[in-house]
């Protein structure tokens, strides 16, 4: 993994020098250059001496890289991912949106700062007041798990590793706690993480926003194997089996979902940024996808439920 900090260097306009992004992000100016010249994923200013300034929003897309080639994605291929997230943080976004973007960059420095601290009160207390101001999805997509993730790849300095264990515990109890104590009513859906596909908190949080009033969502301890899930489905009796995973798609994937869809007797789904990529791959066969944006995610979920959405 790859250091970063874990609060925001500098005010939004402030240039960087190449040296300290490299500093910043552990990312030597080698590859920051390659990733420049080779693929285009980020687009430094100059001087007039020909060196190279970037801003923070520099900074966040070189954090995005590392995630995604953390995640098993070729750098060839993070530019494709990264301008389709871009493409969904735009859908409806006007001038509240860019209020709302201010208002979020100053919760997750208040949520790096607690974890920073050590602070649990304090740290609950921003939680509760995320969850008040904004809608689920947006509070988890776009607050929580962006500084989760920031964490996550943070592991060289001292304290940093037993800082993201902080964040990781505090947000896995709440998550399975406010999962947990929902009604059930029209449907169940067994949720499970590909092998190797994802984080325990990723694969909860999926079934937290994947869950609705309409339907309670049973999440499978992940390591799950995929070979054994058609004998707990055969048992749990639910209306779909849900696959999450946020890598990239393995050459086998769609193989083995179709021999695991063979020994269902219920909808097979797909979710997560493996969901997005496998889409097309997946067109016309027995398995949906159900995407990676929690809203589209949760809509497609209950069209496939109501037999609305053909796979």
């Amino acid at each position: 993994m790859t250091r970063l900090l874990s609060a925001p260097v500098g005010s939004d306009d402030e240039l960087l020098p190449i040296r300290e992004v490299s500093r910043l992000t552990g990312v030597n100016s080698v590859t920051l250059r390659a990733w420049e010249r080779r693929y285009g994923l980020i687009t430094p200013t100059r001087t007039d001496g020909g060196h190279r300034l970037y801003t923070q929003a520099d900074v966040h897309t070189v954090r995005n890289i590392l995630m995604w080639t953390e995640r098993g994605v070729a750098v060839s291929k993070v530019g494709k991912v990264l301008a389709g997230i871009r493409d969904l943080d735009a859908r409806g976004k006007g001038p509240l949106g860019l209020v709302e973007s201010a208002g979020q960059r100053t919760w997750k420095a208040r949520l790096r700062q607690a974890v920073n601290d050590f602070d649990e009160p304090g740290l609950d207390q921003i939680y509760e007041q995320i969850l008040v101001l904004y809608p689920l999805e947006v509070a988890f997509e776009d607050v929580l798990m962006p500084v989760w993730h920031d964490f996550a790849l943070r592991h060289d300095s001292f304290g940093q590793t037993s800082e993201w264990l902080f964040l990781d515990s505090f947000l896995r109890t709440r998550t399975v706690q406010r999962l947990l104590t929902r009604n059930v009513r029209e449907h169940r859906v067994v949720l499970t993480a590909i092998p190797d596909g994802c984080r325990e908190l990723e694969l909860w949080v999926a079934g937290l926003l994947m869950a609705c009033e309409k339907t309670a969502v049973c999440v499978l301890a992940p390591g799950q194997p995929l070979e054994e899930l058609a004998l707990v489905c055969g048992k749990m009796k639910p209306d779909a089996l849900v696959l999450f995973s946020g890598q990239m798609p393995s050459a086998d994937l769609n193989r083995r979902l179709e021999r695991l869809s063979l020994g269902l007797e219920c909808q097979l789904l797909l979710a997560g940024t493996t969901a997005d990529m496998a889409q097309d791959s997946l067109q016309g066969s027995a398995i949906g996808c159900l995407g990676s944006d929690a809203v589209v995610m949760q809509q497609r979920l209950q069209q496939f439920l109501a037999g609305r959405l053909d796979t």
